[in-house]
């Protein structure tokens, strides 16, 4: 009720009103100082309070009506102006609102009505903007299958089919020897048996990067220690792994270590010549921290970063990068190689990460 009595109607009568009070007060005071000073024999206390009375009578109609009946077209137009801005809420931009008068309030519909157009361009910019963001989500995707296709046989190229040859001309020595040298024969075994495990090596590594990245809802604990289960029943590596229940965290974050894990366990198999590798997946008040170690060959991690020829550290340094994360490596010829990953997390929210 007293937000009905404060509406634009109500406004407009209590101003009419307080106007009739006024006029009253001042015909009283007029009527009381000629009655004192002139004391006109019309003019006398009798009359004053039938003139005052007749007044209040006919004044409060006419104020109350005079009110509702001028703010009928204000309260009109302000109800057309906030139907203007409902339908601009809504998206129909089309919308528009004229008055015929040439005031404040004519001049706030123009306004909403250019506001309405800009709204529409800015909507249809948008729309564009979605559309070719489309395209180029796309066109990216595309390319990136293509790159990392021609990766992959460049690796298959460089590792796998050369070793193939190299174990194919081995062989064939090894048969022509055989008969004649059987000790030079049996070392040409020995030297297959070792290719032919470095190719199955190289093989494990290129497919643990077509694996799919997604976890399929898993959370990223579970997904490594599913991958590690994988590989232990392949490789005659040892792995230490220590997976804490770190909760959860944005799928897109999980995903990206994920990949970082597979890229990493990639590069063990094909290049450190490791026995054992050390994973650890730990949780702070205010970061997420993930160790990959291992024992293998190592290298020169300065000499890689001026060369820039790792394509796989790059990536995974890109990867952390994306998260928000600092991706720092540690390595030295013939003492392995560590990585060391920090991702921030916010304080005290258990299912959010930045």
């Amino acid at each position: 009720m007293l937000q009905h009595l404060n509406s634009i109607r109500y406004t407009y009568i209590r101003s009419h009103l307080y106007g009739y009070v006024l006029i009253l007060f001042i015909l009283l005071s007029l009527l009381l100082s000629a009655h004192v000073w002139f004391s006109p024999g019309w003019l006398n206390a009798q009359a004053i309070l039938f003139f005052m009375a007749s007044y209040v009578l006919v004044g409060l109609g006419v104020a109350i009506y005079a009110g509702f009946k001028s703010s009928g077209d204000m309260k009109q137009r302000i109800d057309y102006i906030s139907t203007m801005i409902i339908q601009l809420s809504r998206g129909a931009f089309s919308s528009k609102i004229y008055f015929n008068e040439n005031d404040e309030i004519a001049r706030i519909g123009s306004e909403l009505n250019e506001l309405g157009d800009k709204l529409k361009q800015q909507k249809e910019s948008l729309l564009k903007l979605a559309d070719e963001k489309a395209e180029y989500a796309k066109s990216a995707h595309k390319a990136a299958t293509i790159e990392e296709r021609q990766r992959l046989a460049r690796d298959l190229h460089d590792a796998v089919s050369q070793q193939l040859f190299a174990l194919t001309m081995l062989s064939q020595a090894c048969l022509r020897t055989f008969d004649k040298n059987q000790d030079q024969a049996k070392g040409q075994l020995e030297d297959i048996t070792q290719m032919a495990l470095q190719a199955q090596t190289e093989m494990r590594a290129l497919l643990l990067h077509l694996r799919p990245v997604h976890l399929s809802g898993e959370p990223l604990a579970k997904g490594i220690d599913q991958l590690i289960e994988e590989l232990q029943q392949k490789c005659q590596i040892v792995f230490n792994v220590d997976l804490n229940d770190i909760g959860q965290f944005p799928e897109s974050m999980e995903e990206q270590l994920f990949r970082v894990v597979q890229e990493a366990l990639s590069n063990i198999l094909r290049h450190a010549n490791a026995t054992e590798v050390t994973i650890e997946l730990t949780r702070g008040t205010q970061e997420l921290f993930l160790h990959i170690g291992d024992n293998g060959i190592g290298f020169d991690a300065e000499e890689k970063r001026m060369t820039k020829t790792s394509y796989g550290l790059t990536n995974m340094k890109e990867r952390c990068e994306e998260i928000g994360g600092e991706f720092t490596i540690r390595s030295r010829e013939d003492e392995g190689t560590h990585i060391d990953i920090r991702i921030p997390i916010k304080v005290n929210e258990g299912e959010e990460a930045l």
